[in-house]
């Protein structure tokens, strides 16, 4: 034991050293209750930057505590001498507990699973709803993750040459639920479901198909032994109808023409492409450059990137090619990197935001659709150019617009080009 006699602001302290590391115990007299006076100890540990002083009533164990933490601190665990005595002691234990039960996941993710249970369960009782699950869980069942099942599936598809646009849209959807329910697929129940699909901050239409994956990822699971029979949990939870019916939201042509003129030179292509020929976001995430046909006036969306999954020609109108001038020598996507986070980012960043302009749900393409038909006054043949039926265009595109209209519309190019 070290000691030093000098006086700091009228204080006594102590020390212990390990290496070159010396952590001080201070000695103070304190009122009680009675109006007498008693000796504290207190230990200074100055680990996470600033003075932690931690109270002990005997000089023996602030000793031992401040040895703990200058051998700790000696040694290089700066994280560990930042602990109290008792937390350092529950933390070896919650090691040894685990040891003992051959788990060898980490301690943080055992809290956080934990977390994760109880915010599920929603109560700190868990061991209960793990009795419960246990006694009605079916000894033929192999308890799997949703991760291990969701890459099965994938699996699946690829070896039975599913289209690269398909099995990409379904790994991301899978990936997603998997995340959500870090969980084995026979804990995932109706009310966790149905109260994820609640949540959601989506339009109706991605909420059912977040619905219909996971209702193909529990047959999977059910077919293959992962969870009971009859026991999907995607089946007791409300249907889910997209919002066909809402009225098409189109921009005006002075709205078009602000936003091209405020258009970073990359996005503003895009726009074009989307507005005068109605490329649906997911398709220009596909689109390369050697897709644009310049020379033949159109452009060529083959099978495997057309939403429809069947080719389609769509010709390059006179106002299109004004804004595709000077794009003849790029090669590789048009938009990089290919994923609609990124996609929507930047088309708020550089084009909306900037030209004051407000983004209406696909109302780009919708655009293009509704002025092409007053225009041309031929459904079927828009039908064809963007990859819609004729029944779905006659009935949603028909009189929105006027042919005057149309015209303004496809009248809008580069201020040079006019």
């Amino acid at each position: 034991m070290n000691s030093d006699t000098s006086k700091s602001r009228d204080e006594r302290f102590e020390k212990e050293s390990s290496g070159n590391v010396t952590v001080k115990i201070y000695s103070r007299q304190r009122p009680t209750a009675k109006g007498e006076t008693r000796t504290i100890w207190e230990v200074a540990n100055y680990v996470n930057g600033r003075r932690r002083l931690t109270s002990f009533s005997d000089a023996a164990s602030a000793h031992k505590e401040a040895k703990r933490i200058a051998e700790l601190l000696s040694s290089g665990q700066a994280v560990a001498a930042g602990l109290r005595a008792s937390e350092a002691a529950e933390y070896g234990n919650a090691i040894a507990i685990l040891r003992n039960a051959n788990i060898e996941t980490s301690l943080q993710t055992v809290a956080d699973r934990y977390a994760r249970m109880v915010e599920i369960y929603g109560s700190e009782d868990v061991i209960k709803a793990v009795e419960v699950a246990k006694e009605h869980k079916p000894d033929n069942i192999t308890p799997a993750s949703l991760q291990q099942i969701a890459d099965e599936l994938v699996a699946l598809k690829e070896n039975r040459q599913a289209s690269d646009r398909y099995v990409g849209d379904l790994r991301a959807r899978l990936n997603t639920i998997a995340k959500q329910f870090p969980v084995t697929a026979d804990m995932v129940t109706t009310k966790d479901l149905q109260t994820w699909f609640d949540g959601m901050d989506a339009a109706p239409r991605t909420v059912r198909n977040f619905r219909q994956t996971a209702s193909a990822l529990f047959k999977f699971a059910e077919a293959r032994g992962y969870i009971a029979k009859g026991k999907n949990p995607v089946t007791g939870t409300e249907g889910i109808k997209a919002k066909n019916g809402n009225p098409i939201q189109i921009y005006s042509p002075d709205e078009m023409e602000k936003l091209l003129q405020s258009a970073s030179a990359d996005i503003r292509i895009i726009i074009a492409l989307q507005a005068f020929a109605g490329i649906r976001s997911q398709e220009i995430l596909r689109l390369e450059w050697g897709d644009i046909k310049r020379a033949r006036g159109h452009i060529e969306l083959a099978a495997d990137k057309a939403k429809t999954a069947s080719r389609r020609i769509v010709p390059i109108l006179p106002n299109l090619a004004a804004w595709l001038k000077g794009t003849k020598k790029k090669k590789g996507l048009i938009f990089t990197p290919n994923n609609l986070t990124a996609f929507d980012r930047r088309m708020n960043a550089e084009a909306f935001e900037p030209a004051g302009v407000t983004r209406k749900e696909n109302a780009l393409r919708h655009s293009f659709i509704s002025y092409r038909v007053a225009d041309t006054q031929n459904v079927a043949q828009v039908a064809l150019e963007a990859g819609n039926s004729p029944a779905m265009i006659f009935s949603h595109y028909r009189e929105l617009v006027t042919p005057d209209d149309a015209k303004k519309w496809f009248a809008i190019q580069p201020k040079a080009a006019q």
